[in-house]
């Protein structure tokens, strides 16, 4: 199975033997990002530092001044590595590596725009603003979204693109000093924390005919019962957490405020990768249009951007891996990446994304490698193993710049392994 190791830009740049580390591992491809959300990493082997502080959500080019003029949701340059376009950098010593490179875009989490423009956030049942979660059914939000996919997707050096993040935010947030584990929140009560309130979203559910008002009261009346210690999740999994849904807000409701988020997720997801594909054929050269704009035809350039999406397939879900249809989404985007990790868990999401597949698309299977954050590099050929007789394409090790030398040994040992075994076209070995 193809391998792709996930890396920051700082993890390369000033580190000159950095590509040669990561090619000797195994894997053939990086996917690299250019736009991030604010973050603090430990850099094990940087030559200049071991910790790097990505102080706000930034871009790691410098942005087209003519796209942005004017415009008050705008992305924001990055001043903590010492390039000017350190994704091109970064990106051009990977290529010098024999390493193929692709684009890892974050869209909707964004804590600086947040801040800064309060009214472009999800907004909860109890009026918390998400400083972290832009609202996607706002106008303004998806008119920037769309056009930073664009613009940190088609980068020179990038042979395509992940976009994460690429769908609704909610309340769960990898936040600093975060202290919101005093009341355990399953996924049916992330889901009911998750559910935007703003002037958008209101008149989105009454535009199904649901009443805003009263959905909100329910929302917190549901709630009620968390906070009281009295509702209690049932384990199992994707199908259990709506379940819960339904069982705290009542069927109906839980039925249309999924049907709405799930159609403004779903057009705006096709919205970014019509986007992207726009983009990248223009950087291609071009290609013919018809008389309603679309292409006539495809060039090399285009056929060859891979388009994918980080998602789950549960449309519920939320979060950095957005819920989705994959039988939609995959009409549109090349392929996912999908959040997996024991034998269990990676069965039941490739099996339901599967389920959507269309000819040609691609499940890429994710795996955390780092020791440290509980991943278990020295069982990565298992793993692959186990995830291909599942359905997956490729895979994807999260992630190669966090990960201790000890971590890079295994997984290169593992990668070999894999490389080993061949694979036939069924999943099986």
């Amino acid at each position: 199975m193809k391998a792709s190791a996930f890396l920051y830009p700082w993890d390369v740049v000033g580190d000159p033997e950095a590509p040669r580390r990561i090619a000797e591992t195994g894997v053939r491809r990086v996917t690299l990002a250019s736009a991030y959300h604010s973050t603090r990493a430990l850099v094990p082997r940087h030559p200049r530092h071991r910790i790097v502080t990505a102080r706000h959500a930034a871009v790691y080019y410098p942005p087209d001044p003519r796209r942005w003029k004017g415009r008050a949701l705008r992305p924001q340059p990055q001043a903590w590595v010492a390039s000017k376009d350190a994704f091109g950098e970064a990106a051009q010593a990977l290529a010098e590596a024999g390493l193929a490179v692709d684009s890892w875009v974050i869209l909707a989490h964004n804590s600086r725009l947040g801040e800064e423009y309060p009214r472009a956030t999800v907004r909860n049942a109890y009026g918390d603003r998400y400083p972290w979660a832009l609202c996607i059914a706002r106008d303004e939000v998806r008119e920037y979204l769309v056009d930073l996919a664009a613009e940190a997707a088609v980068r020179p050096g990038a042979g395509g693109t992940e976009l994460e993040s690429c769908g609704w935010y909610g309340v769960g947030h990898l936040h600093a000093h975060d202290k919101i584990g005093g009341v355990p929140l399953g996924g049916a009560a992330q889901y009911l924390m998750s559910l935007c309130f703003c002037r958008a979203c209101r008149d989105g559910y009454a535009g199904t005919g649901v009443d805003p008002v009263h959905l909100r009261q329910a929302v917190v009346k549901a709630m009620d019962a968390v906070w009281r210690g009295e509702h209690r999740e049932t384990p199992g999994g994707r199908a259990a957490e709506w379940d819960g849904v339904r069982e705290l807000l009542g069927h109906e409701p839980a039925a249309a405020t999924l049907a709405y988020r799930t159609a403004v997720a779903l057009s705006f997801q096709r919205e970014a990768v019509g986007a992207v594909r726009r983009a990248a054929r223009e950087a291609a050269g071009g290609a013919l249009s018809g008389p309603g704009g679309e292409a006539v035809g495809e060039t090399a350039g285009e056929r060859e951007f891979r388009v994918m999406l980080h998602a789950d397939p549960a449309p519920h879900r939320c979060g950095a891996n957005v819920g989705v249809l994959p039988e939609e989404i995959l009409a549109d985007a090349d392929g996912l990446v999908l959040p997996c990790g024991a034998p269990e868990e990676t069965a039941a999401v490739l099996g339901a994304a599967g389920r959507g597949r269309r000819p040609g698309s691609v499940l890429a299977a994710n795996f955390t490698v780092v020791t440290g954050m509980g991943g278990r590099p020295g069982e990565l050929a298992e793993a692959a193993r186990h995830a291909a007789a599942h359905g997956a394409d490729e895979l994807r090790l999260y992630h190669a710049g966090l990960a201790s030398d000890s971590d890079l040994a295994r997984i290169t040992r593992e990668l070999a392994r894999t490389a080993a075994t061949p694979t036939h076209g069924d999943g099986r070995r």
